[in-house]
């Protein structure tokens, strides 16, 4: 006799019965109270049972005795009040194994059902469908218990008349054809998936050979058109530069021409001015010299023309006395001596121009040579030439000889004698 609570696990149910309860109270994995000899207490396992259902040569709809050997899951529902009760009703103060074997039977009976109202092959081949079946057919008895199948499958198939094996032999050649066929036809899809491939893998090779020489013409044509662009460029380049040099040399050259006439204008006054030198060099050494010369000659001639005279007067003054014949004598001398002298006077004057003759081509080689002089002491000479005449070193003793050349005219500016009119008399 119990009084007071009553506790039980979550895979048990207390069934409390009597005072009180019209009809039994359900209580799954919790507690109860009970009131001692008034109420009756007891329990019932909600556990899971594995059940392995044997049905052995069970003859199926083509008549060949199969066996099959299934795995269900089965347990007593305590969510549902109604089928705790129902289980109580059925199972309550039976042990473990006694519900354990109605289930168990239960199932049994309906996989020899099923199994029976199938042909082998769909047995085998389809198993899902067989343990739908059976699932289905064997809950709704089960429910009617207050059980319900957790999960039922197929464990094992087979037979004592070797049904299966041949059944397996003839799926095994009609597999091994298959799959001989299958290979053929596999190997034909290959060579022929192979030999796409190597037609495909051609076509690709001329196409991207044939990309890769139209790429590379077009890098040629683009070469060419860069090459030709940048050797333009250069020309331009060369061109301009050639035309800048160009530039710069007539530049350069108009430059050299200028410092040629300076150097020249230059080279002409130093002419000038040696001309100028060798003039008053010339007036200084001949002419002022000669017309020295000629005066004191003229001086000397006068004063013996006087002396003559005076001399003559005086003799013919004192040979008054002498008589006439004297007198006429000493006068005849007298102007005899006087024409001497009057000659004499005149050779003198023309020795006078014989002798600035000589005096003149006595010094024109050093005239020419103090002409020469700054000439040779010039570093560097530039001749700007016409196009026409001598040019070089002929061309410089030209200049020389041309500045000599004007001696004779700066001779006769200085003293009016004309050495060349003088030479050919003479001659």
């Amino acid at each position: 006799m119990v009084f007071g609570f009553v506790t039980c696990g979550p895979n048990e149910a207390l069934v409390v019965s009597g005072c009180c309860h019209s009809k039994p109270r359900l209580v799954p994995g919790g507690r109860a109270f009970i009131w001692g000899c008034w109420q009756q207490v007891d329990s019932i396992s909600l556990n899971t049972m594995t059940l392995q259902i044997e049905s052995p040569r069970v003859y199926t709809a083509q008549g060949v005795p199969m066996s099959v050997t299934g795995i269900a899951q089965v347990r007593i529902q305590g969510s549902n009040q109604d089928m705790l009760l129902t289980a109580c009703e059925q199972f309550l103060g039976k042990s473990h194994d006694e519900i354990r074997d109605v289930a168990l039977a239960t199932l049994e009976g309906h996989q020899r059902a099923i199994m029976g109202s199938m042909t082998v092959e769909e047995i085998y081949k389809d198993r899902k469908k067989f343990s739908e079946n059976v699932f289905k057919v064997a809950s709704s008895d089960l429910v009617n218990m207050g059980m319900s199948i957790v999960s039922y499958t197929i464990k094992d198939i087979w037979d004592d008349q070797d049904y299966l094996k041949n059944l397996g032999m003839a799926r095994t050649a009609e597999v091994q054809r298959d799959a001989k066929i299958g290979e053929a036809e596999a190997k034909r899809d290959a060579d022929i998936k192979k030999a796409l491939a190597n037609e495909l893998q051609k076509e690709a090779e001329l196409a991207n050979q044939a990309k890769m020489e139209e790429a590379r013409r077009n890098f040629e044509l683009k070469k060419a058109m860069y090459d030709a662009e940048v050797e333009t460029k250069n020309a331009e380049s060369e061109l301009a530069f050639e035309l800048q040099a160009a530039k710069i040399n007539q530049n350069i050259t108009v430059e050299k021409v200028q410092i040629n006439v300076i150097e020249r204008k230059q080279q002409i006054a130093v002419a000038e001015q040696e001309i100028i030198r060798q003039e008053r060099n010339l007036d200084a050494k001949i002419r002022r010299p000669a017309e020295a010369e000629k005066y004191r000659l003229e001086k000397i001639a006068d004063a013996n023309r006087k002396r003559v005279l005076l001399e003559a007067e005086a003799e013919a003054e004192s040979l008054k006395l002498k008589g006439e014949a004297e007198a006429f004598a000493i006068v005849t001398k007298a102007n005899a001596e006087a024409e001497a002298m009057a000659k004499k006077a005149e050779a003198w004057n023309q020795y006078q121009k014989a002798a600035t003759v000589s005096m003149l081509l006595e010094v024109l080689p050093d005239v020419i040579r103090e002409v020469a002089t700054p000439i040779s002491g010039t570093k560097k000479i530039t001749m700007v030439s016409s196009g026409s005449g001598e040019i070089g070193a002929a061309k410089l003793a030209d200049e020389v000889l041309a500045i000599a050349t004007k001696v004779p005219d700066l001779v006769k500016t200085m003293t009016g004698i004309d050495i060349a009119k003088v030479t050919t008399k003479t001659q």
